[in-house]
């Protein structure tokens, strides 16, 4: 007999501000006791110095993380010019300080649209959740290791400078996954001749979704302790608006009964590669790949009653 679940069986997204000083598994783990949910996952992690949209999804919700792990993001960030830290943030330990060079906005912004801008490679910093040999190069990193990283290409769709207060500047970015704006930071410093780190990070926009859309902790713990379950509740967002960005397909009764069993079905519309698929109710069945043949793959579904 199948060992039951402890907690609630919720669906659908939480979009959560992360505060400073929670880890984002941390942060993941509180949020799912106060929904006492009984699975949950959030879908790309942000440092424990960093605040912002964190993503928090919950039972079907988790099969389709990579979607936005996969996706685009914007930050606002202020480095601070002339000094160094082995983490390449305000969290880490010193290890180099310089004097700031005169440079003016114009100087700077130049830099930034010239090396800092659209397809760039970076160097992912040490003191990330990346694995070598199965163990996170932040371990290592902790034990005094010194690993040689290869670069790694990522995309800068936008970088703009909104501040500059010597020694601090301020920029927003809008880049691709895999981006570490901590090593963007370091990168701009090291071409000024005076190093550079985070002195602050907040993630505005993870995929479709943006930061005014999120609650808080603070929120969601003043609900929980008011028993407001429902209104809580009502925070969560559908598992389809995290495929927003995919084409929607809707089948008939037929063709939703076998997709839903996992079967390919003859779909003859012009749409191919993968989609959003519903029945004829409109109920999401979960994603699907349309091939050259018109044939309609199941790639990823949710846990349902068959469609009859």
């Amino acid at each position: 007999m199948a060992r039951k679940r402890k907690g609630r069986a919720l669906d659908g997204v939480l979009l959560v501000d992360k505060p400073a000083g929670f880890s984002s598994n941390g942060l993941l783990q509180k949020v799912r006791w106060l929904y006492q949910a009984q699975k949950a996952g959030h879908t790309g992690a942000l440092d424990p110095a960093a605040t912002g949209l964190l993503p928090i999804c919950f039972g079907e919700a988790t099969k389709f993380t990579r979607y936005l792990l996969d996706s685009d993001k914007r930050y606002l960030t202020t480095g601070l010019l002339g000094i160094q830290t082995d983490t390449l943030d305000a969290e880490g330990e010193v290890v180099a300080e310089s004097d700031v060079p005169n440079v003016t906005a114009e100087q700077l912004e130049q830099l930034i649209q010239t090396q800092f801008s659209g397809d760039i490679e970076q160097v992912p910093p040490m003191y990330s959740a990346l694995k070598r040999d199965g163990q996170k190069l932040y371990e290592l990193a902790r034990q005094g290791e010194v690993i040689e990283l290869e670069a790694r290409p990522v995309t800068i769709f936008e970088n703009q400078l909104l501040s500059l207060q010597t020694p601090e500047f301020t920029l927003s970015v809008h880049c691709s996954k895999g981006t570490y704006i901590r090593t963007l930071v370091a990168d701009i410093g090291n071409a000024l001749g005076c190093g550079a780190h985070v002195k602050t990070l907040r993630r505005t926009q993870h995929g479709p979704f943006k930061l005014e859309q999120a609650v808080t902790l603070e929120e969601l713990v003043q609900m929980q302790e008011q028993s407001e379950l429902a209104k809580m509740d009502a925070l969560l967002i559908s598992i389809d608006e995290l495929l927003s960005h995919l084409p929607k397909v809707v089948l008939d009764a037929h063709q939703s009964r076998f997709f839903s069993h996992g079967n390919d079905v003859q779909f003859d519309q012009t749409e191919r590669g993968e989609v959003r698929v519903y029945d004829a109710e409109l109920s999401f069945l979960g994603v699907g790949e349309v091939s050259e043949q018109s044939r309609l793959k199941p790639v990823r579904l949710i846990a349902r009653q068959a469609v009859e």
